[in-house]
């Protein structure tokens, strides 16, 4: 290996060009001016001044933002380097999560395909419109292929040939849990069209047959990710595979494809699928030796009635070795989002093997606001956050309690997990015996003042707390801060105080509350962690401290 660049702001990500004669990478430029350059004889002064919003995202302050750059190469060094943006203040890719898979390279090299909000302030901060654009290299202009498309537009993709151009879009503007949709577009002509309108669930991870006849991609269906084939001639979808895993990234490798997949019992590894039958099979065993030496608990579907009869589905995991003729202690889990899916994912953050083997049975409900069910089931939690999947999560508890085997049972859950387990907090009238929330809504009027991405509170919320409508009444009435009064079950709250997606002041305003109330609880701050726990060590005093405090209210 020999070092080619030496770009003074560094380089994030790159990829080469078909041809490999040019390269586009990713580096930060200055986003906004600081104290020194507003003030420069206070060379010591660090005060941010802000006159819009978006000046902080995810887990910084927005000092800078990335930009994506092209330059020659000639298998020695870069050179000739443009950036793509010039001048221009928006992200490319867009944060927080964007990366270079948001840009893609036209098969002649002359062209590159991008995703981006080319919005700021106020404006960037309630709209989730990030559009496709088509970059022609050699005269610098930029083609706006989804102008008039108002949700999010991302992972554009040409066509082997080069004549088409696929991405995932959704529909409506301020909706980041919007039906995704595969489109596509004939460069020359211009003319789009929807490939997926019948097909009823999110398509994700696209990548184009070799001759460009259709399109593989996964999808999250009743909870199981499979990969999929739609045929551009006449739109028909077929299941290429769905077994008891989550399948990803899928890209053609000659006449197979070649993607990962994991389950809740297995980490990610790399798998080979034939697309004629189906079949696949393991190319990597990178935890074999460590597998081989851990007995799994069973993970079991369920499908059960809801209070308005619907079918909801849900998993259980089982303790390694278990038998029913004992009593465990259980875990309810309230996911996050609060839209998503449980689905046969693996998890370093929250692992349900883990919970399992630690001796507890865990109820994984799929309830009103997860994606693998239809949109209508998706669309159902928006405005709702205190009503139908609240009763969801009672329904997949009763259910269980039904078994001789289940004893006292906690709530637990992260962001709008965190929200419902500090509402069931207030209204769950003894059926839980111990909560856990991290980073979890607890004033949900202060919420929406202090994060910022606010499209989402504004569309699950049904808007601001001083909009007089129906829904945002309903709903900021409703928030769990106003059913304090009623806790009376010990909570432990953990929070990064990095985390500007909820605020750490939410779990500390929660804790405050606890204890003013005399209700047992402790509080875990992070002050170097986001919205996630990631550091080694701090995710193990997390585990550590999660555990202890179950073990302390379920199982003495």
């Amino acid at each position: 290996a020999k070092k080619v660049s030496d770009y003074e702001n560094g380089i994030n990500e790159f990829d080469f060009s078909p041809d490999g004669s040019k390269i586009m990478f990713v580096s930060d430029v200055k986003a906004d001016k600081k104290a020194v350059d507003l003030w420069p004889d206070l060379d010591k002064a660090n005060g941010r001044m802000y006159s819009d919003l978006m000046y902080r995202h995810w887990d910084h302050f927005v000092e800078t933002i990335p930009h994506t750059f092209i330059a020659d190469f000639d298998g020695k060094g870069i050179n000739n380097i443009t950036d793509i943006l010039e001048n221009e203040p928006y992200e490319l890719p867009v944060l927080p999560f964007g990366g270079i898979d948001q840009l893609n390279w036209s098969p002649d090299g002359l062209s590159i395909a991008y995703s981006s909000r080319k919005l700021t302030g106020k404006e960037y901060a309630f709209s989730t419109n990030t559009d496709i654009y088509i970059y022609n290299i050699a005269e610098k202009t930029h083609e706006n292929i989804t102008d008039g498309m108002p949700g999010y537009d991302t992972d554009p993709l040409f066509s082997p040939d080069g004549k088409t151009i696929a991405w995932i879009s959704m529909e409506r503007a301020g909706f980041e849990a919007d039906k995704k949709r595969i489109f596509i577009m004939d460069i020359e002509t211009k003319v789009k069209t929807e490939l997926t309108t019948d097909f009823p669930y999110n398509a994700e991870s696209i990548t184009w047959l070799a001759d460009g006849s259709g399109l593989y991609f996964t999808s999250c269906v009743k909870a199981l990710t499979g990969v999929y084939l739609v045929n551009l001639a006449d739109r028909e979808i077929r299941q290429v595979v769905q077994d008891q895993f989550d399948f990803d990234g899928v890209q053609l490798a000659g006449d197979k494809l070649v993607g990962t997949y994991k389950s809740m019992s297995m980490p990610v590894e790399v798998v080979s699928i034939n697309p004629l039958d189906g079949t696949f099979s393991q190319l990597t065993f990178e935890n074999k030796h460590l597998l081989d030496q851990i007995t799994m608990g069973r993970v079991e579907e369920r499908w059960i009635k809801t209070v308005d009869n619907k079918d909801m589905h849900m998993w259980v995991v089982y303790p390694p070795g278990f038998d029913s003729t004992k009593v465990y202690p259980a875990l309810l889990f309230c996911l996050g989002g609060p839209q998503g899916t449980l689905s046969q994912g693996w998890s370093y953050r929250w692992n349900f093997q883990l919970m399992a083997a630690n001796d507890y049975i865990v109820i994984l409900p799929n309830r009103r606001g997860t994606t693998a069910f239809g949109q209508e089931w998706t669309d159902q939690i928006s405005g709702d956050y205190p009503g139908l999947n609240m009763q969801d999560y009672f329904s997949s508890v009763k259910e269980m309690k039904k078994e001789k085997f289940v004893g006292k049972v906690g709530a637990v859950g992260a962001s709008y997990g965190g929200y419902s387990v500090f509402y069931l907090a207030g209204i769950h009238k003894g059926m839980f015996s111990a909560f856990i929330a991290h980073a979890g809504i607890f004033n949900q009027e202060h919420m929406y003042m202090t994060t910022e991405e606010m499209w989402f509170p504004h569309w699950d919320n049904g808007g601001a707390p001083w909009d007089n409508n129906p829904v945002a009444n309903r709903h900021y009435a409703s928030s769990p801060h106003k059913l304090v009064k009623n806790w009376d079950t010990p909570i432990l709250i953990t929070h990064g105080e990095m985390d500007y997606r909820v605020p750490v002041d939410q779990g500390m305003a929660a804790f405050n509350a606890a204890q003013a109330l005399g209700v047992p609880s402790e509080l875990l701050l992070f002050p170097g962690e986001n919205h996630w726990i990631l550091k080694p060590q701090n995710s193990i005093q997390w585990n550590r401290v999660f555990y202890s405090w179950l073990d302390k209210w379920l199982k003495n």
